[in-house]
């Protein structure tokens, strides 16, 4: 009936603040601690404050519940992390990575494992999110034409969440091998079957103006507007990959998902290193996102990041 025994408690809490501090220390010992928060977008880094904040949620925060998780003798710490992770491009990929690495110093204190996944259909915030927005609104569809992406539902990726949190070994990160029904596909390929699901054709439009102006006229005729354009946006990979040619895979254990095997490889010194460039930054109450790019590689020396001074707000 969807009951359970028990007590089930939602707190709206920090993760990082001094209450969560209090009531993670007072209810212990869990058997596993999954910690699923994120800032997930690329265009998180559209100003260097809201950076800041990324910084501290998808590294700091996560690092600091490790360390409190591994005082209480629990069987596993499992946090996200995220295919843009993989040769990463954009700051949101490389704090995961970042953050990766920092995962791999605690394993040494308690057992951890995370999970690379695809882009989560209509997630909140996604562009495929964005499409429900603007058939409410009565808006045209804008999608960039030339970046392919991975798709996964809500489902789905909680249920690798939980593979990778229950059967993971330490150190292990879990990602959707590829297959029939997970593949590349572009994002004007995905606007061109949503709206093709809801019962409308697709009108491709030339320019922004053209699709704004036909809009009005095109619903009542089963028809909708798109606008399908380059990505010049900043961060923008144009395809997505879950492992690289230098990482250990175990493909042989589960049918639809791969593993990555991992040593306890870090730099105990970069790590502290970050710590203490990022420490002085905040105690300044000043910084720029130049200095945080040249920060991030410093610590990962390949990092391909694209500036182009555009961002997904920016767009139709």
């Amino acid at each position: 009936m969807g009951y359970i025994k028990g007590d089930f408690q939602t707190l709206p809490l920090d993760c990082g603040s001094v209450e969560y501090e209090a009531f993670i220390g007072s209810q212990r010992p869990y058997d596993y601690v999954l910690n699923l928060s994120a800032l997930k977008h690329v265009r998180s880094e559209k100003d260097p404050y809201t950076l800041m904040r990324l910084i501290d949620v998808n590294i700091f925060n996560t690092d600091k519940l490790a360390g409190q998780v591994a005082q209480g003798n629990s069987k596993k710490y499992f946090c996200v992390s995220t295919d843009k992770a993989t040769n990463p491009v954009n700051m949101m990929g490389a704090s995961k990575r970042i953050m990766e690495m920092f995962l791999m110093r605690r394993s040494l204190e308690v057992p951890v494992s995370t999970a690379r996944f695809a882009n989560v259909a209509f997630s909140d915030g996604s562009l495929l999110h964005g499409f429900n927005q603007r058939i409410q609104k009565k808006q045209p569809i804008a999608a960039p034409r030339d970046i392919k992406r991975y798709f996964v539902t809500p489902k789905e990726s909680g249920e690798l969440c939980l593979m990778s949190c229950l059967m993971g070994e330490n150190r292990d990160i879990y990602f959707p091998k590829l297959n029939d029904k997970l593949h590349l596909i572009t994002f004007a390929e995905i606007a061109v079957k949503y709206l093709n699901q809801l019962g409308f054709e697709p009108i491709i439009c030339d320019t922004e103006d053209e699709a704004r102006a036909k809009v009005k006229d095109s619903a009542g005729q089963k028809k909708w507007p798109c606008y399908f354009f380059d990505s010049d946006t900043t961060g923008e990979k144009d395809f997505e990959e879950f492992y690289t040619d230098k990482e250990t895979l175990d493909l042989t254990r589960f049918k639809n998902i791969g593993i990555i095997k991992n040593n306890p490889l870090f730099e105990s010194g970069k790590l502290d290193m970050f710590i203490e460039a990022v420490g002085a930054m905040r105690q300044n109450r000043s910084w720029t996102k130049d200095e945080m790019v040249t920060l991030f590689h410093k610590m990962i020396p390949d990092f391909g990041h694209k500036e182009t001074g555009k961002y997904l707000d920016n767009k139709m």
